[in-house]
């Protein structure tokens, strides 16, 4: 018969398998810091001797690091989601850009789905509470705020969707995105009607997930992302003109009469 004898668990293994949940399910974040060692071991109720144990195990594994004098931090599990010469490849050719926007508009667009269909109430309110957020930045003249949200509120619609190999794959994504690989974020919010459509289909998104209404949420994510792909594709344009436009007026003023 395919039974074994149970034997009583560690107290250090239900420590790690507990981090290793919050890790995976993405409530705990890359390089955030853990209380420090003396409240963490009374919040899970253990000794410190034991605590010590499962973290040096998830330390071992890279999923914590620890740093002398520092505290204990969420190892960066996001990194080596694309090397450097990808990431660089990617940073170097157009392609990548809308194609970059085209897997987002897929994998966002099934997120908002299953937001709408599976999230709690409480996933909603996140949502909505980030949305807000973005409507109070909106007012103000430097738009670096509204952009951070922006990138906030699409990922915690990734977060509502419940499924955690999407959570992750989309956080190294977005941590692409801020960092400017695919391209700089502030190009979407330099003029003022481009930030109030913006806004608007955000605001879109959010009312559909409200209303749990899975096809009107994945089809404003999908109109969204769409627009997004056209505005950048008109800068590029636009900026290829202007490279011209300062070509022939360089070689205008050299011109003799």
């Amino acid at each position: 018969m395919p039974f074994q004898k149970v034997h009583p668990e560690k107290l250090s293994g239900a420590v790690t398998r507990q981090i290793e949940l919050l890790i995976l399910r993405g409530i705990l974040r890359p390089g955030e810091r853990l209380p420090a060692e003396r409240e963490l071991s009374e919040r899970f109720g253990v000794s410190r001797p034991s605590l010590r144990e499962a973290v040096a195990d998830l330390h071992e594994r890279g999923l914590l690091d620890t740093r002398a004098g520092a505290g204990i931090y969420v190892a960066d599990v996001l990194g080596s989601a694309f090397s450097p010469a990808l990431t660089k490849l990617f940073a170097s050719h157009d392609e990548a850009v809308f194609d970059y926007i085209s897997f987002r508009r897929d994998l966002e667009g099934l997120a908002a789905e299953r937001a709408a269909r599976l999230g709690s109430d409480t996933d909603l309110q996140v949502i909505n509470a980030v949305f807000e957020k973005m409507e109070s930045a909106h007012s103000k003249p430097d738009p670096s705020d509204e952009a951070d949200l922006d990138a906030a509120f699409h990922l915690a619609i990734v977060e509502a969707s419940h499924n955690v190999v999407m959570l992750h794959m989309m956080r190294s994504m977005y941590q692409l995105l801020r960092e400017g690989v695919f391209y700089n974020r502030s190009v979407m919010f330099k003029q003022r009607t481009t930030r109030d459509d913006l806004l608007n289909q955000h605001r879109t998104i959010n009312t559909a997930l409200q209303d749990r209404d899975p096809h009107r949420a994945r089809a404003a994510i999908e109109a969204h992302l769409d627009y997004v792909s056209k505005a950048l594709r008109d800068q590029k344009t636009s900026d290829a003109n202007e490279a011209i436009a300062r070509q022939r007026l360089e070689h205008e003023s050299k011109r003799q009469i």
